[in-house]
């Protein structure tokens, strides 16, 4: 039986329902995947970027507490994230849509025009 997106350190339960949206239903599929296409995954599936939770994957996924993470590592997290980030946004977003992200008009849960209605 595969091993749940929440057996990986720093993840939790939240993370099983966010991946599964993504598609990915196992630890197993996160590692092979890695952090950066995961974390793409999960952008592109409607999940909101955080930093936190970008590095907590990346750090969880080499066996290190979240909290492990400072300094020049966390700096070249940041832009990696950043890139993430930037590169799912133009993909799925209307000119409308990332302005309106930009103001932070838009409810944290409202889909976009690429992304299924939540029922």
């Amino acid at each position: 039986m595969a091993e749940p997106v929440s057996s990986i350190r720093n993840l939790g339960p939240a993370s099983d329902a966010g991946f599964k949206r993504a598609g990915i239903t196992s630890a197993e599929q996160l590692r092979e995947i890695g952090a950066d296409a995961a974390y793409a995954k999960l952008l592109a599936a409607g999940t909101r970027p955080h930093f936190i939770g970008y590095y907590a994957l990346v750090m969880g996924l080499q066996g290190r507490p979240w909290n492990d993470c400072q300094g020049a590592e966390k700096e070249a997290l940041r832009e990696k994230f950043d890139q993430i980030k930037a590169g799912v946004q133009k993909k799925d977003r209307s000119e409308i849509e990332a302005a309106l992200d930009f103001l932070g008009v838009r409810a944290a849960d409202q889909p976009t025009s690429s992304s299924p209605l939540k029922k």
